[in-house]
Formats: C-alpha cells, sequence, structure tokens
C-alpha cells in the first residue's frame, strides 16, 4: 500500500519548525507497519528531504497512491480516491486506520476438476461478484457476501458437464480456506456468532470459529434440485465449509419451501460469520480462547 504525503500534511502550519508536530515520528510509525510513503519532489525543501533521510524514513517520489494525507484547516485529512475517510487534528487515528491490518487475501485452487480464484476482505461492505456456472450457487454465495458484509469476488470453472459435485464441494473448500487465511491470528473477534426467518422458513445457525471442524445439520428438503442447485449439495457444502474454516457450525431449519429454506441456512450463517468475525476494541491483542489460541 502506497500512502502520499501532500506538503501541507508535512510543513508545520505555524511556519516555526520544518515540520508538522509528530510527524517524523508518524512517518516512521506507518513505514514500521508495512506501508510504503510517497512524497512528491516538490512539495518539500532540501532540508526536508535530508532530514528523512536521516530518521531512515524512506519514500518514493512517484508512483499512484493508494491513500492521501493532506492538511486543511489545522487538521489533517485521509482520503482515498478523492473521497475523505477521517478528519483529526492528531496523527494517531491515521495511523491506526492505516496501520490496522487489512483482514483481505487472495486464493488460487486448481485441480483437474475445477479452477478457483477468490478475493476476500472481512471487512468489507457486502460487495460481490461471483460467477461459479451455478446461478442458484451464485445467488447464495451472494447472500453469504451480502449479509456478512464481506467482500468476495469468487470465480470458479468446474466440470459441470459432469455434475455439480466438484464445483460446489470445492468452492466450499477454497471459500473456507480463504476465510481462516484473512482471520489471521483471530485477536480480537468475537469468535461466536447466530435465528434467521425468511416467510414460512425458520433457520438457526450456529458458529465457533474454533480451530475444531464440525458440522450438526438439521433439516430435510422435498425437491430434488432448486433450480440448478441440487438439495442434497446444501449439507456437503456446510460441511466442506466447516473442515476448511475450521469451524463448528451447527444449522437447522424447517418450513414449506425450499427455495426459502435453503436460502435462509446461507443467510443465516452469513449474519452468524458477521457477529464471529467482529472485532472488539476491548480485547483486539487477545485470542478469544483460555488456550490462547485458535
Amino acid at each position: 500500500m502506497l500512502i502520499s504525503i501532500t506538503k501541507n500534511a508535512l510543513n508545520d502550519p505555524s511556519g516555526k519548525f520544518l515540520f508538522r508536530q509528530h510527524a517524523l515520528s508518524s512517518l516512521k510509525q506507518i513505514r514500521e507497519g508495512g506501508r510504503d510513503l510517497h512524497v512528491e519532489q516538490n512539495s518539500i525543501s532540501a532540508q526536508q528531504k535530508q532530514l528523512l533521510k536521516q530518521e531512515g524514513i524512506s519514500f518514493f517520489e512517484e508512483g499512484e497512491a493508494d491513500l492521501v494525507i493532506d492538511g486543511k484547516d489545522g487538521e489533517l485529512v485521509l482520503s482515498k480516491e478523492g473521497e475523505e475517510l477521517l478528519s483529526d487534528e492528531n496523527w494517531y487515528p491515521i495511523i491506526e486506520y492505516i496501520t490496522k491490518e487489512a483482514r483481505k487475501t487472495s486464493l488460487q485452487r486448481k485441480t483437474s476438476e475445477t479452477d478457483i480464484s477468490i478475493n476476500i476482505n472481512l471487512d468489507g461492505t457486502g460487495n460481490a461478484d461471483i460467477s461459479t456456472g451455478l446461478n442458484f450457487f451464485d445467488h447464495m454465495l451472494d447472500q453469504i457476501a451480502r449479509h456478512g458484509l464481506i467482500d468476495l469476488k469468487l470465480k470458479c470453472k468446474g466440470d459441470l458437464e459432469v455434475d455439480e459435485h466438484h464445483t460446489i464441494e470445492d468452492v466450499a473448500i477454497a471459500l473456507g480456506d480463504a476465510i481462516s487465511k484473512a482471520l489471521g491470528n483471530k485477536k480480537g473477534i468475537e469468535r461466536y456468532g447466530f435465528v434467521l426467518p425468511m416467510d414460512e422458513a425458520q433457520v438457526t445457525v450456529a458458529l465457533d470459529l474454533s480451530g475444531r471442524p464440525y458440522l450438526v445439520f438439521e433439516g430435510d428438503f422435498k425437491r430434488e434440485y432448486v433450480g440448478d442447485f441440487p438439495t442434497e449439495m446444501v449439507k456437503h457444502f456446510f460441511y466442506s465449509l466447516a473442515m476448511n474454516l475450521k469451524a463448528t457450525i451447527h444449522v437447522s431449519f424447517a418450513g414449506e419451501n425450499d427455495h426459502h429454506k435453503i436460502e435462509a441456512c446461507f443467510k443465516g450463517f452469513a449474519r452468524a460469520l458477521k457477529m464471529a468475525i467482529e472485532q472488539n476494541g476491548r480485547i483486539e491483542n487477545l485470542v478469544p480462547s483460555s488456550k490462547g489460541t485458535l
């Protein structure tokens, strides 16, 4: 990630000092957080540039920035693509925003049966771009992204000429693996999540990001297919997901309409996942387990 620092952000508004108060120590923290800095060549003096080098603060003079720190009316302003993200008179909120570990991952999984690519952001807004070749499955995966507030880009080319099994199973494997990797050390998460009604159907999903994979699945379907999705694969999807997410998942449901029941299962899981991955500031450096690890 490249962070662009403008002249207004660097310079002391009073003109008494070479740099704004705490600018040097803050730039060091940003660099130590694994982020790169961009400072335009003409925006700082030779003396300022020399001092940055003396302090061991490396920077680029060219490049396309992901975020911009500017100074305006005595405050620091952090923006992305022209949209203001936050402003404060102090550096700390900006440093915290920039250096906070992003819970994102990209994953490729290729076998003789499927070719899958996933990009996931657990701290997203529910944006989804999904294509598996199975329209109903795409719709269900979209529910996980939308109701879990996860940004998910997922593409799968599978041997649908054989049947749907490999595509659904391998997507579940890859998705579980991707979520697990994005969670990282799981510090600060709530860990647990759970009843969701959909018309006449009702589902209960209980989730524990325990590191111990297990599935309990209770409920029946009347139809063999809903759209192009075989109903027997619902349980297998959640089983494969639980094994690779390394989570305990309990799903129980009842209702009349199989479409509603399946969709309620996916939405219920999404809501449970949203609760479980939510970060709590009071335990941001702690793993929610008496064992100290999950």
